[in-house]
């Protein structure tokens, strides 16, 4: 069964996307920064007159890695506008609605209607995306991988994001994304366990 931008059945309002990306054994900003080259820091060693603030080159990777680090952190925050910060707005969302297998479902939302949607979700949304493959091509970008999302500390749903991101010269933004949406019982399965205590 497909449905037209539209929600999938028992989400609140704001879910145009109840879920959105983060990372874990992931992509830490951290970790982006790891993808970089730091040719002023080898000029430092050479030019001890040279300005002590280093100029750091990111890989294409590291670009788009940082993009999605940007994304997810955007959408954790507690200022709702910082999402459509991070969003290509002419974009669409495909959420694979599986929560009752029995009746799954496909939703289509535009990216412009969950921005705005967005601004009424509550606090302490999460979402953290594991074992991310990415693939690039110019102004191309895709980033898979499976996922967790919690609301207030519990576990809501997990899945696997598919998010395609665009560069129009001005930095990389999610564009068009799809996602599915499972029990938290999948979580294991999908490859999206949950926070180990340390």
């Amino acid at each position: 069964m497909k449905c037209r931008a539209g929600r999938a059945q028992n989400l609140p309002k704001w879910a145009a996307r109840p879920n959105r990306f983060c990372m874990k054994r992931i992509l830490t900003f951290a970790a982006a920064l790891g993808l970089v080259t730091t040719s002023h820091a080898l000029a430092q060693e050479t030019d001890p007159q040279s300005s002590p603030t280093p100029v750091i080159h990111l890989t294409q990777t590291g670009e788009v890695t940082s993009a999605v680090w940007r994304f997810f952190k955007a959408l954790r925050s507690d200022d709702k506008t910082a999402l459509a910060d991070h969003m290509d707005a002419s974009g669409m969302i495909t959420i694979h609605n599986r929560m009752d297998p029995s009746d799954p479902k496909i939703v289509f939302v535009p990216v412009s209607q969950h921005i705005e949607n967005w601004l009424g979700s509550p606090q302490g949304l999460d979402e953290r995306m594991f074992e991310q493959t990415i693939l690039i091509d110019g102004d191309m970008a895709q980033v898979w991988g499976p996922y967790r999302f919690t609301s207030g500390g519990k576990t809501t749903h997990c899945g696997i994001n598919s998010l395609s991101l665009v560069n129009h010269g001005d930095g990389w933004k999610v564009a068009n994304t799809s996602f599915t949406m499972e029990q938290p019982s999948e979580c294991e399965r999908l490859g999206a366990p949950a926070e180990r205590s340390k």
